[in-house]
């Protein structure tokens, strides 16, 4: 009887601890200490330079990652489980910057004319290999378990156009309030989202996952519609977001900056 207690004890325990979320403390330490914060959060740059030296710690969190089964991931919250993904994803970009740092001006130059380097197998995740392609656009956006148009400003290319890669690590507890200030602070950015002589010229992002902002997700049926809620961190008026919805705002895609997103550039 009491042994039969301590087994069922020890499964209990084996359980819950299995189901508890993943720590991130390596991640976040790398990105706290190398992600370079530029007017209030909405730009920033990574300092490849110091991190090719501490890429022996990059390897450890990439190896934490990879050692997660599948099975244990289903035990967890969509939250943690998005927030891993996500992580994945960025942790898995500045490795393939590194892999050729500093001989680098874009990420682009990773890839070849047959193969992008976002469809290079190189993620150890669940037991097989995966791409960053494989990551963002089959385990976030292929299924409708997450239906999360925030990951768009998440998720980070390695290049200077992208959102900005921030300065911790993303986790199941704060997701919602990360997501958020990614959002709003991307969408403050001038640079890359403006009203300029009565046109909204926003950035290709949008262009490229228009479809995403018409899934229903978080409620949104169409592009007009996400940019309506957020229009105060775009500098738009009422009548600017009614303009917008009835087609009276015209819309510009403005071009991708694919250069690095390097300190030392």
């Amino acid at each position: 009887m009491v042994k039969n207690l301590i087994v069922a004890a020890v499964l209990l325990f084996s359980a819950v601890a299995d189901a508890q979320e993943f720590d991130h403390a390596v991640w976040d330490k790398l990105l706290r200490e190398n992600v370079v914060v530029y007017r209030d959060g909405k730009v920033t740059r990574v300092d490849y330079r110091a991190l090719a030296k501490r890429r022996h710690q990059l390897h450890l969190y990439l190896d934490q990652l990879a050692a997660v089964e599948k099975e244990r991931f289903d035990t967890w919250d969509e939250n943690e489980q998005l927030a891993f993904l996500i992580n994945v994803y960025n942790s898995w970009t500045v490795e393939l910057v590194l892999t050729r740092y500093p001989d680098l001006d874009s990420i682009k130059e990773l890839g070849s004319l047959l193969r992008s380097p976002w469809k290079k197998k190189i993620i150890a995740l669940f037991g097989g290999t995966y791409s960053l392609d494989d990551i963002e656009h089959g385990f976030i956006r292929g299924t409708d378990r997450y239906r999360e148009v925030r990951i768009h400003f998440a998720v980070n290319c390695g290049s200077i156009g992208c959102p900005a890669l921030r300065g911790e690590a993303y986790t199941g507890a704060r997701l919602e309030t990360q997501l958020e200030d990614a959002t709003r602070l991307f969408l403050q950015d001038r640079d890359r989202n403006r009203l300029e002589d009565d046109v909204l010229k926003l950035s290709s992002l949008f262009k490229w996952y228009r479809e995403d902002f018409a899934k229903g997700w978080q409620g949104y049926d169409s592009l007009a519609g996400f940019v309506a809620n957020y229009r105060q961190d775009l500098g738009l008026s009422v009548q600017d977001a009614r303009d917008l919805a009835s087609g009276r705002l015209a819309v510009f895609f403005l071009e991708y900056d694919w250069r690095l997103n390097d300190l030392g550039r």
